[in-house]
Formats: structure tokens, sequence, C-alpha cells
């Protein structure tokens, strides 16, 4: 058997290539849509895929499932289980199978078994992995999915926090404890294959280990600890879950009814500094550059973010897949981000420049903006003052709830497209996160929306250090 970790560092998503080296044949698990990857690694094992599995409907990124049936004729194998809601609706027309809970099948001579895991999800499945060939006759391994993390578990919030399904999460949450129990029935020596890493939105304690056993997540796992107090449990992980990004919505419905498919990665153009000018128009700017070169000059409404793992939550929170797309990013950063991109659907990239062709711009003439910051010793004098003074915390509600100012508005930098309607939309509002960094991306959004946002340099912890209090400063 070959198994092979297939990871993305900006999702913290894991895929798996199992194959089966003497007939050649071989399963991809929970791939992104950008499937040629996929195809190469098997390749240069001399393997061919031939059925392609989702574990569930995924909530943070386009499923490649039906693109492999598309382009390869690759069999789908997806769950039935959870309810009609649950189903994926696109099988019709590609050779498929509706896994059930025990069902098997065979790649090769590798034997996976569907074990339903609700919780995350309804339809949730996991796969246990058999090796036939090599003479096992119990399985090796899991593969969990969104279920079991190293060190967490699947949040069980996000069809309500994220598709707006009233009551849903406390519904989930008591059935993932009947899935944890029965999860704390396998054997010590199991290896446990989740999807995700430290980073993703889909748990809030996860791991930075790609794999774990059952053993190790009975002696260290803090949610399946309380698996035998049912209301302690829940309590337990339906509290301090992040706020999840606005395009999680989005991803629950395409993956269910069905991703477009992709026809190539996007080859965006690279024009030149004197060329730029004619490529702006109606385009959705991102900018990846540091965040002190982005605030002294930047393209007029352009939005800021980081890269890792804050590209996608941010990008995807701020921008709608029938936005035309340039990025202004280093070149060794311009492969990966525009897969990024590709993976949460937003497809029109339309160019690419560098740092130094935007400096070439700007020496030119070009139109910029810029935006504003202030320090935490600047902003303490502020409050101290008799100015009134507008402020907006965009920190998740858990980093809220341990202190905050106080009058304050607080909205996660991830949700704060759909909850505009709370911020002051005249006069100064000061922005402030933990760091400095996700402020200054919900900053760049604002100011493209004609809000006066300042940044506040260093966020919370600097405002601590100059002496901010939970209510006043100085």
């Amino acid at each position: 058997m070959l198994f092979r970790l297939i990871y993305d560092e900006d999702l913290a998503q894991a895929a798996y290539l199992i194959g089966c080296q003497r007939t050649g044949e071989a399963i991809i698990i929970d791939p992104e849509r950008d499937i040629d990857r996929y195809i190469d690694l098997a390749t240069a094992h001399g393997l061919r895929i031939v059925a392609a599995a989702e574990t569930h409907i995924h909530a943070d990124f386009l499923s490649g499932v039906r693109q492999f049936a598309e382009q390869t004729g690759a069999r789908v194998l997806v769950s039935g289980e959870g309810g009609d809601d649950w189903q994926s609706g696109w099988l019709e027309g590609y050779d498929h199978r509706v896994l059930f809970d025990s069902d098997t099948f065979d790649i090769g001579n590798i034997r996976f078994t569907a074990v339903h895991s609700p919780g995350h999800t309804p339809e949730h499945l996991s796969y246990l992995v058999t090796d036939l060939g090599g003479g096992a006759d119990t399985p090796i391994g899991m593969i969990s999915g969104d279920f079991v993390f190293v060190g967490d578990l699947g949040r069980p919030d996000l069809l309500e926090t994220a598709a707006g399904i009233a009551g849903a999460k406390d519904e989930s949450a008591h059935a993932l404890v009947s899935s944890a129990r029965r999860f704390l029935e396998l054997p010590d020596h199991l290896q446990v294959w989740p999807a995700h890493g430290a980073g993703s939105a889909c748990g809030k304690a996860m791991g930075a280990v790609p794999q774990t056993t059952v053993g190790y997540e009975r002696l260290f796992n803090p949610a399946l600890s309380l698996a035998a107090d049912e209301e302690a449990f829940v309590e337990s992980i339906l509290s301090g879950q992040p706020e999840p990004p606005l395009y999680f919505s989005r991803m629950k419905e395409w993956n269910r009814d069905g991703v477009p498919l992709l026809d190539a990665v996007p080859v965006p153009a690279s024009p030149a500094a004197s060329e730029l000018c004619s490529y702006l128009d109606g385009v959705r700017v991102i900018d990846v550059r540091a965040w002190p070169a982005f605030r002294d000059g930047h393209l007029p409404g352009a939005i800021w973010t980081s890269t890792g793992v804050n590209f996608l939550m941010t990008v995807g929170s701020y921008i709608e897949p029938t936005e035309r797309i340039g990025l202004v990013a280093p070149t060794e950063f311009a492969a990966t981000l525009v897969r990024d991109l590709v993976r949460i659907g937003l497809d029109s990239i339309e160019w690419i420049i560098t740092p130094e062709t935007l400096d070439e711009y700007i020496a030119s003439g070009g139109a910029i903006e810029s935006s504003p910051e202030v320090d935490a010793e600047e902003f303490r004098e502020l409050l101290s003052s008799d100015v009134e003074t507008q402020v907006l915390d965009v920190r998740r509600a858990a980093e809220w709830d341990l202190g905050h100012l106080d009058p304050v508005v607080n909205v996660a930098h991830t949700r704060l497209v759909a909850r505009l309607d709370e911020v002051p939309s005249t006069g100064r509002v000061y922005v402030h996160c933990a760091g400095g960094i996700r402020s200054g991306m919900a900053v760049s959004e604002l100011r493209r929306r004609g809000i006066d946002a300042i940044n506040i340099a260093g966020g919370w912890d600097a405002m601590q250090k100059a002496g901010c209090t939970e209510v006043k400063c100085g």
C-alpha cells in the first residue's frame, strides 16, 4: 500500500492519496479543485486514480471530486447519510456510489469501510483503511475528515454560524458526542489521518502534527475526555469557536449542488507599469506586500491581507466570485495565490504585478492612496481627551470576552461585510485587533467602502502596554 498526504498550508487542509502498488489503482480522498497535482503525484508512483471520495460536504474549500469524475472518469464515492438536505445533488451522469455506515469498497487490494461520524456535519463519513494486500485483516488507520483532529474535534456549529440554519449547532453537538463515544471504542493502535491541521477554521484548538492515533487522542484530546458527560461535552465544544469566514456558506452550497468545473488554472496577465492604468477599471485589487508598504501607498480601493492562512479567510470574506481580481504580490507567491483563489471559486484573476512594478507605477505619478495608522500611545491620548472616539474591535468574540474597551463595536474581521450596519458610517473609526494585522485587513476594506477607518498599530497587545484598561485609557 502506498500512502501519501498532500497538504495545503494556506487552507491547513489535507488530502490523501492511497494506492495499491500491485494493481496500480489509487483513490484520492478530500481533494481540492485543482486536481493536476494529485494526478502528477499518482503518476510519479506508477498509479492511476480510479476513485475520488469525500468525507463530507466541505465548508472551507471547493471539492475536486466532481472535477476528477469529469476529467478522468474516476468513480465518485460520497455519503448517503444525514438526510435529504445533505445529499450531493450533482451525481447524475457520473459513475458513483452513495455510501452508508459499514459499507465497504476496495481499491486494488485495499479495503475501505465507511463509518458514519456525524456532528461536524450530518452526513460525515470517516473511512477505515485495511491493507489486505499486505496480509492485514484489521484496519491500519482511519481517514477521519473533519471529525477527529490532533487534539480537537470538528466544530459542530457551522451549519448554524456559517450556513444560517437556526438551532442546528446544539443538535449537531449532541450527535458529535455519540460519534466521539464510538470513536473511543476503536483500538489504541489505529492511526488517525485528519483533514485539517493548525490554522484551519474547522476547529478551535487542533494541533500542527499531521497524524495521530486513537490511543494518543484518548489520553490527550480535551474534547474526547468529556465524552462521558454529554452536557459538559456540548457546552465545551460549542464555546470559543471562531467566527467562520463569510465564504463558508457558499462553499457548502456549491459542494452540495455541484462545484463549477475548472477548465484550467488561470494564467493572469503581467502588465508593465506603463500599462497598469488600463487594467484597473472595475478590478478588485488584493495586495499582499508587508503592511507598512501597503499602509504608505497602494492602488486605489485595494484591500490588504497577509499570506498564509489569513489570505483566504480575508479575501473569501471580502470578495465575491463574480468580481474580477488583480494581485500585487512578489513573484515567489504568485502561483500559490492563484491556486488559493481557485480553491474557493475566485477564478477571475486577470493580472498580477510585482511590488517592483507598483513602485515604478508610483514613481511615474500613478494614483495611489494610503491607509492611516496611529500607535497605541497616540490612541491612549486620544481616548483620554474629550474627543468622541469610535472604536471597532475586529478580534474574535472569544478574544473580546477576555478584555476590551467600552464602549466598542466588536465584529470579527471575517464577518465584517455581513455586519457593516453595525460599523459607524460617519466620522473616524479606530480599528484594532490583537496585534495590528487583522485590523489592517479590515481597515483596507472599510476605506474601500468610504469609511474613514484608522488602524491602531500593535492592536490590543500594544494598547494594554500603553495603559489601556478594559474601560478607559490613562
